[in-house]
């Protein structure tokens, strides 16, 4: 059957299939990602500090292949098999200018090849690409806000570990996003069971440099939860001028020195243990490792329905309100979105290799897929397209269906003409052509 021209179907005689219909992708949306990646200069940042130690000539090199990958995660396609599938695929061979794309065993041979000289390579073309992003828009502020999770591993991983607090086997991954803008500033992997804030301060200090040196006028805040609460990292941010909240663990003292704050919710509530109540406050504390006492701002609040407080600690060096250095603390919720669609729409905490320096590598592959891809959204996209998350963006625009024609001068890309959103499509075009060329 599959030697003839046509097949018809028996649910309809007037239908036939066959696969003669020319050079087709379903991914012809990635146009549009490839000129912004064009205007921010990536490909040959690539090519000029990428390089691994292996300097063996081959058809397919370092920079082509890691460029690949790059295309690959922001399209959804995460494994290392999907390069054979992909092989042929017209757009992905015109955009990245080869025959036919890497295979999964070269592919997996060029992962094998890194080591902790490329690490240093892709942490140094993010601070580029970090620097020209910000040389199209500034900051006013950057919101830090740091946080670990869990890689989940399978098998005996080196530096897999078992962690109690997610009661998993793992890494756990070190994050710190821009909490205004979704940027993933950086990402680290460490052992299984080390504590949330393990070299924290090691982690932090060459992004707080960056800032003061590069972008002295751009002011630091950094939000956490109660596993930094540590002197050293206070006393960091402190140096370097940043504002912080972090959450304290509540215990006995912290308590009774807030006590104050329970008798007047007992007057705020004298008539009415129904409803919902809440009063704010302040003290200043001082651990026993902490060399000075610090403000403390308190939420004490009675939940609806329940008679027992529940407190809620910050340590701070703010000048705001206690109620606003609340809702501040409060908002970093917005980071475990972050980590959820680093996840899920690409594949951060995949780590399939034993290794973790290559795994390591990997992560720092996904750091520049997920960055690229937001500075995409947040640059480019038009406005009402700018809150939607990846997977939606995904299979509105870059999962377009398309026919490449080629005839003697000419590539021509004829995008499906039934597309619902041409108008969003032609629109970030302009919004990309408005975009400076970055070198």
């Amino acid at each position: 059957m599959s030697s003839l021209n046509a097949l018809h179907l028996e649910s309809n005689s007037k239908f036939k299939i066959n696969f003669h219909g020319g050079d087709l992708s379903s991914d012809a949306g990635l146009l549009l990602l490839n000129e912004f990646i064009h205007k921010i200069g990536l490909k040959p940042l690539v090519k000029q500090h990428f390089q691994t130690k292996d300097k063996t000539i081959r058809i397919h090199t370092d920079a082509d292949n890691l460029l690949q990958k790059i295309y690959q995660q922001i399209s959804g396609y995460f494994s290392d098999d999907d390069s054979d599938e992909l092989t042929d695929d017209p757009v992905f061979t015109n955009i990245l200018g080869k025959q036919a794309l890497a295979s999964q065993p070269t592919m997996s041979r060029f992962f094998n090849r890194m080591d902790d000289v490329t690490l240093m390579q892709l942490d140094w073309i993010l601070y580029l690409l970090r620097q020209r992003i910000y040389s199209i828009k500034r900051p006013e502020m950057v919101l830090l806000d740091i946080d670990s999770t869990l890689f989940d591993t399978f098998g005996k991983q080196e530096g897999s570990g078992y962690n109690y607090h997610y009661s998993n086997y793992g890494y756990h991954a070190l994050m710190c996003y821009d909490g205004l803008t979704g940027d993933l500033l950086k990402a680290a992997l460490r052992p299984g069971n080390v504590y949330s804030s393990t070299d924290c301060c090691e982690f932090l200090q060459p992004l707080l440099t960056e800032y003061q040196e590069d972008y002295p006028d751009v002011k630091l805040f950094l939000r956490a939860d109660s596993g930094f609460a540590k002197p050293e990292l206070f006393e960091q941010l402190e140096s370097n001028g940043t504002s912080y909240a972090i959450r304290l663990k509540e215990n006995a003292i912290l308590k009774e020195m807030a006590a104050y704050l329970d008798k007047e919710l007992d007057e705020l509530t004298a008539n009415n243990k129904v409803d919902y109540a809440v009063v704010y406050g302040e003290i200043h504390y001082a651990a026993s490792s902490w060399s000075y006492p610090r403000r403390v701002v308190v939420k004490a609040e009675k939940p609806a329905g329940q008679l027992v407080y529940m407190h809620t600690f910050i340590v701070t060096n703010m000048y705001m309100k206690a109620e606003d250095i609340i809702h501040f603390y409060c908002n970093r919720g917005k980071m475990e979105n972050f980590i959820k669609e680093s996840k899920r729409g690409f594949d951060m905490d995949t780590m399939p290799s034993y290794s973790m320096v290559i795994n390591e590598n990997r992560l720092q592959i996904s750091v520049l897929a997920y960055n690229i891809f937001n500075w995409f959204r947040r640059l480019v996209l038009p406005a009402r397209m700018r809150k939607l998350q990846v997977d939606t963006i995904r299979l509105k625009l870059l999962k377009v269906a398309a026919k490449i024609v080629h005839s003697a001068r000419y590539i021509t890309f004829k995008l499906c003409s039934s597309c619902p959103y041409k108008n969003e499509f032609y629109e970030t075009l302009k919004n990309i052509r408005l975009l400076p060329k970055l070198e």
